[in-house]
C-alpha cells in the first residue's frame, strides 16, 4: 500500500471511530507538509469498527472547511496489522486509542508509535481531547490542538524525515 520503507515519511492517524479527530489530522497535516514542501503520505483510521465506510462527522467536515481544508472524502476504516508495516509513523489522538494501537501492534511491526501531542514540546503525554459529544465549539478548540501539532509534526518530519522520532 503506502511506501514505509523508503525516505518519505508514512504518517497514520488513530482515533476511536475515525470521524473526527483522526480525518481533521489527516488534512490538518496534509495541508501542513504543503506550506513547507514536505512530501509525505497520510491516512487515518479508527480502532473500532463503528464507523468503517462512512465520511467523517459533519462537524468536523465544517470546521475542517472553515479552515480551507476539505475532508468529506475521508472514510473511515479500522486499522488493521499491515498499517504497522505500510507506515513509518502511527500517532495515536489519545491515551486509550494508544493503548489500543500498541496492544495490536505485530512483533514485526516497523511504524514508530506515538501520541500526536507528543510532537509539541510541553504538551508531551496528552490526549486530543475527544469532540464528539460536544458541540461545534469543541470541535473548533479540537482543530486548533490537531492543527498546531501538525505543524509541528511537519516540520520535525521535513528535519529528520523518516527518523523522526517523537
Amino acid at each position: 500500500m503506502l511506501q514505509a520503507s523508503t525516505n518519505k515519511p508514512a504518517v497514520l492517524f488513530v482515533c476511536l471511530g475515525n470521524i473526527c479527530r483522526s480525518p481533521m489530522a489527516e488534512g490538518a497535516l496534509k495541508s501542513a507538509a504543503a506550506k513547507i514542501g514536505l512530501e509525505v503520505s497520510v491516512d487515518s483510521v479508527g480502532t473500532a469498527n463503528y464507523h468503517i465506510g462512512q465520511a467523517p462527522d459533519p462537524r468536523a467536515i465544517a470546521v475542517a472547511r472553515a479552515h480551507g481544508i476539505d475532508i468529506g472524502g475521508v472514510i473511515g476504516r479500522q486499522l488493521t496489522e499491515m498499517d504497522f508495516l505500510d507506515f513509518t509513523h502511527i500517532f495515536a489522538l489519545d491515551t486509550a486509542n494508544m493503548a489500543g494501537i500498541k496492544a495490536r501492534a505485530p512483533r514485526h511491526g516497523t511504524a514508530r508509535i506515538a501520541l500526536l501531542l507528543d510532537s509539541v514540546e510541553g504538551r508531551e503525554g496528552e490526549s486530543v481531547p475527544d469532540p464528539y459529544y460536544g458541540d461545534t465549539e469543541e470541535f473548533e478548540r479540537c482543530w486548533k490542538t490537531i492543527d498546531e501539532a501538525c505543524h509541528a509534526l511537519a516540520r520535525t518530519l521535513a528535519r529528520d524525515g523518516v527518523n523522526a522520532r517523537f
